[in-house]
């Protein structure tokens, strides 16, 4: 038998926006709720559920103030607690004022109010209220202001990591990756990371002409080694605002690991660089799920044929039901016009899936073939051509950012460029 509490979730799930704002996941920390309404105990349990929080431990209660009184009276508290008040301002106070006596240093609160009143929340600031949130709260207020206590204003941005993972094997999604990526650093100017995770027949060095001592593989089997500057070691440079996480691509060990192997890695990853793309390899196991689940966002690559279109609509279909605060996998399809081939249409591919593809790249192999082989990226070798600007496309979409502004060099432009040189 369904509780009250369960009905309520998936009504909050329901209310939520397509797609939110870029938020910080939360750290390892431990959440309290204390709440007085089914409803707003709904929004903390599904938003205890979402990937953001998914390493902090979070444990509701009814009751309200009455209740994290008598809990805390002979227990610690915990990082977070989040109380609910349905009682007047005046009540409100008094129960901080109680609650002041029995917290922690280091402790942080977050208040649930139904009062929309300046005064009220002044003086719940004053207090050390570290967020005040009005009634009735959804899942991604809850997620927002937990997340935000640990995100300083003036603190970098977490990184945000994008995922592209194909259909099924052979379908291009590395080349995919790896292009998008290098227009996420060159056209838009930002700083990124390509982590190749097909360890055993990743391609990244070879596409990028790049052949580093070491990778991801010295990161992933020294986990007590990893922070952010053993990781920094590890990065190859490809070019001004990109660098390569690169896989050995080599058969000289078994490359097999447990669900969270690749945690503390991104974690790492995500507090030096802004822009993270996972090139992940076509298989299902614990840590690629993981992977996907936690993600920002996801690019699923396939081609015009039925396997594709099967296993394409799992993957969106089983991530949309684990990712209910998130935006639904974004989709391309590669390799189309392939002659004399039999394909789905792109139409019939959009009808299955309920969305329409980011992007449709057509069969151009001349034009990938000498790309590869060069090691080199589309725009280099046809920086003009509607496939490059197809990358800059996904570029934007993924990240959410328009081109960056490239500033024209006019008469002067010839003149300062022999000027630079003679210097």
């Amino acid at each position: 038998m369904r509780s009250p509490i369960q009905n309520a979730v998936e009504d909050s799930a329901d209310d939520l926006p397509a797609r939110d704002e870029h938020i910080a996941p939360a750290p390892r920390i431990s959440i309290q709720a204390f709440c007085e309404s089914v409803e707003t105990a709904a929004a903390v349990q599904s938003a205890g559920e979402d990937r953001r929080l998914a390493k902090a431990h979070l444990k509701i209660q009814m009751g309200g103030m009455t209740a994290a009184g008598e809990a805390y009276r002979s227990a610690p508290t915990p990082n977070v607690i989040i109380l609910e008040f349905e009682s007047r301002p005046e009540t409100v106070l008094a129960g901080l004022d109680s609650l002041a006596e029995l917290c922690d240093p280091g402790t942080r609160v977050i208040v649930i109010g139904r009062h929309n009143d300046v005064s009220l929340y002044r003086e719940v600031v004053r207090r050390g209220v570290s967020d005040y949130l009005i009634a009735p709260v959804n899942t991604l207020d809850i997620v927002r202001s937990v997340c935000g206590l640990y995100s300083a204003p003036d603190a970098k941005p977490v990184g945000r990591i994008l995922a592209v993972i194909g259909a099924k094997g052979g379908v291009g999604a590395s080349t995919i990756a790896h292009n998008v990526a290098w227009s996420i650093a060159r056209d838009l100017s930002l700083d990124s990371v390509v982590t190749d995770l097909d360890l055993a027949f990743g391609t990244a060095g070879l596409d990028y002409n790049q052949d580093p001592p070491q990778g991801i593989a010295d990161a992933v089997f020294s986990p007590d080694r990893i922070d952010t500057n053993f990781v920094d070691r590890l990065l190859s440079k490809c070019s001004e605002n990109l660098s390569l996480l690169a896989a050995p691509a080599t058969l000289d060990r078994v490359y097999d690991f447990g669900a969270d192997a690749f945690d503390a890695i991104f974690d790492s990853l995500r507090a030096t660089v802004p822009c993270i793309v996972l090139d992940l390899p076509h298989q299902w196991t614990g840590w690629t799920q993981r992977t996907l689940l936690a993600a920002d966002d996801i690019l699923i690559v396939a081609a015009p044929d039925l396997a594709n279109l099967r296993n394409a609509k799992n993957l969106v279909d089983s991530l949309k039901a684990a990712r209910v605060n998130d935006h639904r996998p974004f989709y391309a399809l590669n390799q189309v016009g392939i002659p004399k081939r039999p394909e789905i249409k792109p139409s019939d591919f959009a009808k299955a899936l309920d969305d329409q593809p980011a992007a449709i790249i057509p069969f151009e192999p001349q034009l990938f073939g000498t790309a590869a082989n060069n090691g080199q990226m589309i725009a280099e070798v046809a920086g003009s051509h509607k496939t490059a600007e197809t990358f800059r496309h996904l570029a934007q979409l993924l990240t959410g950012r328009s081109e960056a502004k490239r500033s024209k060099s006019g008469l002067l432009g010839p003149i300062m460029q022999k000027l630079r040189k003679k210097v």
